[in-house]
């Protein structure tokens, strides 16, 4: 077992970016953690294989959604190209340990090296919300630039088609089984650096000129403001809805009080090979994610993307309502990122607590701040003072 460390001199942390560095296509490991709790040591990732018998997931139709509106003309599409910017921010929450962690980065190309050619913008989000321990989110998020682009498949071209697109949606699956495999050898290792016991859910975003994409195992969430409207760009993998509900009972899994197997509250997730044991054999808890995709246009604002501990006390649309109004005030996603966190807090959430706030463009303008009514300043007499005051109006009065 790993040790925790538990946080006694401070509850809000806001979590900086951590500089990636790519030489050529050799993509170098993270090595700083950013969590509240004790990072926790991880030995150097190997090439990590895809045994030949294991099966391609097999996505529902409906899982890799292209999110479109009719009412906007071809043309808005073309012209429209995002100005991306973003911000972050995490919180230990009511939790004695952190194992929520984050990825952003606005270029990806600078952290890649000039072999992964990607239209520009590109950029690379992620948020991995750890259960059972720290050690596999932590482990997850300093090997993501390996697992999600060492990939020989993933492509690299300055050209975004349908062709890219669906080459990008195939490597992410791969990355993420990939993901889940290395959790399973460290968990049977003798050293044990992740225990079997430890899993986190993933949500990763990627932004490639005007495409945006969405990867999703678990029950993080990301939510696209369109013209103020919320829009969700994940769906949950909760055991009791429905889809996933019929997934589990197929495998041979069950639902108590809502948790998969009475266990997990998830029924998606990489890692928890407690549950998963023996590797080949067919489990209700799969690592395999949900894809969607949109092309974004002016009438896109920003994407938030949370951990549950968001969801579980607020809408998409009462989130996207307050990150709005923060942008036309101040302009600052950092900002906005905190007060999602706060508010989730005064809500009472029970969990760590991670957001992240991608701008696609500057608001239309900014709210000025409402100018102070002037205040006048009042003073008392004193009874003497009044009196005197009286008998001069008075003497006055008679002349």
């Amino acid at each position: 077992m790993v040790a925790e460390a538990e946080v006694v001199c401070q509850q809000r942390v806001p979590v900086l970016d951590v500089p990636y560095f790519g030489k050529g296509s050799n993509i170098e490991e993270i090595d700083e953690i950013v969590a509240v709790s004790s990072p926790v040591s991880s030995p150097k990732l190997g090439k990590v294989g895809l045994p030949s018998d294991l099966p391609t997931p097999q996505l529902d139709v409906k899982s890799v959604e292209k999110i479109t509106d009719p009412s906007i003309e071809t043309t808005t599409v073309v012209q429209f190209v995002p100005d991306i910017r973003s911000g972050s921010f995490a919180d230990i929450g009511p939790r004695r340990y952190m194992e929520d962690e984050h990825i952003r980065i606005d270029d990806l190309s600078s952290h890649l090296g000039p072999l992964f050619k990607f239209p520009k913008p590109c950029a690379f989000y992620g948020v991995f919300d750890g259960h059972g321990g720290p050690e596999a989110a932590a482990y997850v998020r300093k090997h993501a630039l390996r697992f999600f682009f060492e990939d020989a498949d993933f492509p690299r071209t300055c050209e975004v088609d349908d062709v890219f697109m669906e080459g990008v949606e195939n490597s992410l699956s791969k990355s993420f089984l990939l993901a889940d495999l290395a959790l399973a050898d460290l968990a049977l290792a003798d050293d044990c650096t992740v225990n079997s016991s430890s899993g986190t859910t993933a949500l990763v975003a990627m932004i490639f000129g005007r495409h945006l994409m969405v990867a999703n195992a678990g029950d993080c969430r990301a939510v696209l403001c369109r013209k103020g409207e919320a829009v969700d760009m994940s769906e949950d993998h909760r055991p009791i809805y429905p889809s996933e509900r019929r997934r589990v009972e197929d495998l041979g899994g069950f639902i108590d009080d809502g948790y998969l197997n009475g266990v997990l509250s998830v029924s998606r997730a990489l890692g928890d090979w407690d549950m998963k044991f023996p590797k080949g054999s067919s489990s209700p808890l799969i690592a395999e994610p949900e894809f969607r995709q949109v092309v974004l246009t002016e009438d896109d604002e920003f994407l938030i993307i949370g951990c549950d501990g968001i969801w579980d006390v607020m809408s998409s649309q009462h989130a996207v309502n307050i990150v709005r109004k923060g942008l036309r005030r101040h302009d600052d996603p950092e900002q906005c990122a905190r007060d999602l966190v706060m508010e989730a807090l005064r809500c009472n959430t029970f969990d760590n607590l991670t957001v992240i706030v991608v701008c696609f463009s500057s608001p239309d303008h900014l709210e000025q701040p409402s100018p102070r009514p002037r205040r006048l300043r009042c003073c008392s007499l004193s009874a003497e003072a009044l009196c005197s005051l009286r008998s001069l109006l008075d003497a006055n009065a008679k002349w």
